[in-house]
């Protein structure tokens, strides 16, 4: 009866995941003579997503509980799967789970995943400055990309053939430049929520400036990618870098018109376009984007960012997408990395350790102190201007999105991507806490202050 029926919990969740596990176990305890653990490519395929669900799910949970983003817990997750961890302790169920085709698979799921969730991405990009001067965003951006920027370039060279790839070196040295320049925004957006800074000053100017720094690293990744293809002359490499710049002036003066055409169209319904026919023409915009030497991520994300900004569509676009590609799709991406990625890489050598140490310093140095600069010239004091600079250090996915796509075109070696991974980690890792601290600190001269001298009708409260 409907009085008896309540909402099904997390707990629920888990037991029945519980007994789904019990009943695999029992297949395979008793199963025919005959059957073999390859002889079904589906069966292993949907076991391997199984795993992969539950341990991503289960680490989430413990990180929320930690106070920590959930999507960190399911980054470990897909880390833990990999010869990072599960390589070491069991390395036969690794083999059994991941096999080579199973590895195939996933990787090929987890780009549809990336395609979807950059499009969303995109499609959230901000094209006001919520109030903001433009000169403030501006001057965030240029310390807070900018400096990392340069700081990655000059990092390259010292260091670079320890985790070079096998394409251009030019091509490598930009690359691990705009690596360490990217900042998170989902994530960095769920932190700004959980922290309740999401309306204040730092907070908002940190979103916008992190938002418009992604969108140009974007593109700048689209000229990379076009250069590193480009084997040989420099005419070659000019044509490439012709062919990124000309993709995207498309986007934005022919598609862009074609897609408000389409939304708007006459005889439309109160919906406008139908949110299939929208992702069918994104993932047929990314596959060119792919053809033409780019990336997938490349064309969904500028397909994202050309659509009309719809309130509607763009809610509509969230309903119907955000929920299976974030809980589905993206830890499936998570797994993809942690199949690349090998943190025992870093304990082979003094050099690795010393590489992996100054990278971090540089990462969070130069952000820290670009976007402080950058924030103390858009007027904020010295206190939220330290703090955009703690977060606009959040790199969370965007740059393991980055790292893998330079991992996979060969602009860096498996040691390059453990680094970039790990830095990627520790800087959202630290992210919250160091806020939280630097808030701490500044109320707990003011709460003393207002008890030896309380002031009628005061606020202690300095952001707005």
């Amino acid at each position: 009866m409907s009085g008896d029926r309540r909402p099904v919990g997390r707990r629920d969740g888990w037991i029945v995941a519980a007994a789904i596990g019990a009943m695999a176990a029992v297949v395979v305890v008793v199963r025919p003579t005959t059957w073999t653990p390859t002889a079904d490519p589906v069966a292993r395929f949907l076991v391997a997503v199984t795993v992969v669900l539950l341990v991503c799910q289960l680490l989430g949970a413990v990180a929320d509980r930690m106070g920590q983003p959930r999507v960190l817990g399911e980054v470990l997750g897909g880390i833990a799967l990999g010869p990072s961890v599960l390589g070491q302790v069991w390395p036969g169920a690794q083999d059994w789970i991941f096999t080579p085709a199973v590895a195939t698979a996933i990787g090929m799921a987890a780009q549809l995943g990336l395609a979807v969730f950059i499009f969303l991405l995109g499609c959230e990009l901000r094209t006001d400055t919520d109030g903001h001067r433009p000169a403030a965003i501006g001057s965030i951006v240029a310390g807070g990309a900018g400096l990392p920027f340069v700081a990655g370039l000059a990092l390259a060279v010292v260091v670079g053939d320890l985790w070079s790839g096998t394409a251009s070196p030019t091509a490598t040295v930009f690359f691990i430049g705009l690596a360490l320049s990217v900042t998170a925004v989902p994530v960095l957006a769920r932190i700004l929520v959980d922290l309740g800074l999401e309306h204040t000053r730092a907070g908002t100017l940190a979103l916008a400036s992190a938002a418009a720094g992604d969108g140009v690293a974007w593109l700048g990744l689209a000229v990379i990618l076009a250069v590193s293809g480009a084997e040989g002359s420099l005419r070659q490499v000019a044509v490439a870098a012709v062919v990124a710049a000309g993709f995207v002036l498309v986007t934005v003066y022919g598609v862009r018109p074609l897609l408000a055409r389409l939304v708007r169209r006459p005889g439309a319904s109160r919906d406008g376009a139908p949110v299939p026919l929208l992702v069918a023409v994104m993932l047929g915009f990314a596959a060119v984007s792919q053809l033409a030497g780019l990336h997938v991520v490349v064309g969904a994300f500028l397909f994202g960012a050309v659509m009309p900004r719809d309130a509607g569509l763009a809610g509509r676009l969230n309903d119907h997408l955000r929920g299976f590609a974030i809980a589905v799709l993206m830890p499936l991406f998570f797994v993809a990395v942690g199949l690349s990625t090998n943190i025992g890489l870093v304990a082979t050598s003094p050099a690795h350790v010393v590489v992996l140490v100054v990278t971090l310093v540089v990462a969070v140095g130069t952000k820290l102190a670009g976007a402080g600069l950058g924030a103390r010239v858009a007027g904020l004091d010295r206190r939220d201007a330290l703090r955009v600079g703690v977060l606009m250090n959040c790199r969370g996915v965007t740059e393991l999105v980055v790292a893998l796509i330079g991992h996979r075109l060969g602009l860096i070696n498996e040691f390059g991507l453990t680094v970039l991974v790990l830095t990627a980690l520790l800087t959202t890792l630290g992210t919250a806490p160091v806020v939280l601290r630097l808030d701490r600190s500044r109320t707990a001269p003011a709460a003393t202050a207002a008890t030896a001298a309380p002031v009628p009708g005061g606020s202690e409260r300095g952001d707005t």
